[in-house]
C-alpha cells in the first residue's frame, strides 16, 4: 500500500506563490504517473497536472504558463509549484499515484488527504 501526505497549502495573496508537495512512502516496487487534482466547494474534483515516472508533464488549461509540475523519484516525491495564483485557483489540492507491487502486477490509485489553497486579499 502506499500512503500520499500532501503539505504546503495556506493562505496566499491574488498574484502570489506557493509550492505544494506530496510524498510517498509504504511498500511498493515503483510509482508511476502521479498528479495534481484540486476540488473546490461545490464542483467536482478536477485535473490539475500529471507527470509520468520519465518526467512527462500535462496541465490543464487553466494553470498552463502558471503552474509546474516535477518530481523527485529517488524521494518518492511529487511537488506543484505555483504562481501568479488567481481567487479560482482556491481549492483543495489533491496528490494522486499510480503503483505497483512487482513487475507485471496489476497497478493501483492512491489518494492524499489533501491540501488547502485559499487564494485571497
Amino acid at each position: 500500500q502506499v500512503q500520499l501526505v500532501e503539505s504546503g497549502g495556506g493562505l496566499v495573496q491574488p498574484g502570489g506563490s506557493l509550492r505544494l508537495s506530496c510524498a510517498a512512502s509504504g511498500t511498493f516496487f515503483r510509482i508511476y504517473t502521479m498528479g495534481w487534482y484540486r476540488q473546490a466547494p461545490g464542483k467536482q474534483r478536477e485535473l490539475v497536472a500529471t507527470i509520468t515516472s520519465g518526467g512527462n508533464t500535462n496541465y490543464a488549461d487553466s494553470v498552463k504558463g502558471r503552474f509546474t509540475i516535477s518530481r523527485d523519484n529517488a524521494k518518492n516525491t511529487m511537488y506543484l509549484q505555483m504562481n501568479s495564483l488567481k481567487a479560482e485557483d482556491t481549492a483543495v489540492y489533491y496528490c494522486n499515484a499510480y503503483w505497483s507491487r512487482a513487475i507485471a502486477a496489476p497497478t493501483f490509485g492512491s489518494w492524499g488527504q489533501g491540501t488547502q489553497v485559499t487564494v485571497s486579499s
